[in-house]
């Protein structure tokens, strides 16, 4: 991110009551939809509801979809991670948990020990590409310092309960299974589960997560 790109709007859910929150969560969006799915909007507003601050905001690319007819790709790498450095530069890296769903959640992690903050929580971590499972994408996550909550969908094709059983991961990671879970965190039907209850259950582990951290 150069000097004449601006810091990303946010989009902030704080909780009610006196007082500041204990922590903030900056919640990046996956790389397909933007910052206000119902995916994002739920989760931030049950975190917010259980008296933390979450603020959302989105990678340029992303923004760039907002203005334009036409659907910029994910930007580089080097920009996702660059736009993740000056938001934590903006929030601060003492209070502060970093994350998100899918790919804003991997691109947290991957700076997450370099930033100094406070934890890393990720929905539904993309462990490979879809149909590609030799790709891992875990090598740094063996190594994390930072405490990590990972929110993954028992049958997620990112990464499902068999496969990451055998991934090599650092005891800073722990992880919440979505019964019968899709990458969005979905059961099926069939399953007798629905997705609130699953959406429920993984904001509830965030909340317990957060607080182990204080």
């Amino acid at each position: 991110m150069t000097a004449s790109q601006n810091l990303p709007e946010f989009l902030i859910d704080a909780p009610g009551g006196p007082g500041p929150a204990a922590l903030t969560f900056a919640f990046a969006h996956g790389a397909g939809a933007p910052m206000d799915t119902p995916f994002m909007s739920f989760f931030a507003e049950a975190l917010a509801e259980r008296g933390w601050r979450v603020v959302r905001f989105e990678f340029p690319y992303m923004a760039r979809r907002r203005r334009e007819p036409k659907r910029p790709p994910p930007d580089r790498q080097p920009l996702l991670l660059e736009t993740w450095r000056q938001v934590i530069a903006s929030l601060g890296a003492e209070r502060l948990v970093i994350g998100g769903k899918s790919m804003g959640g991997r691109m947290a992690s991957l700076i997450a020990d370099e930033a100094g903050v406070r934890g890393l929580a990720c929905l539904g971590y993309p462990f490979h590409p879809a149909g590609r499972p030799e790709r891992l994408r875990t090598a740094h996550l063996a190594a994390l310092q930072t405490p990590c909550l990972i929110c993954q969908g028992s049958r997620d094709a990112l990464g499902d309960a068999a496969e990451v059983a055998g991934y090599d991961l650092a005891e800073s990671v722990r992880l919440h299974w979505a019964a019968d879970g899709d990458h969005d965190l979905k059961p099926r039907k069939a399953s007798g589960r629905s997705t609130e209850q699953n959406w429920d259950e993984a904001a509830a582990a965030v909340d317990g997560f957060f607080r182990s951290l204080i």
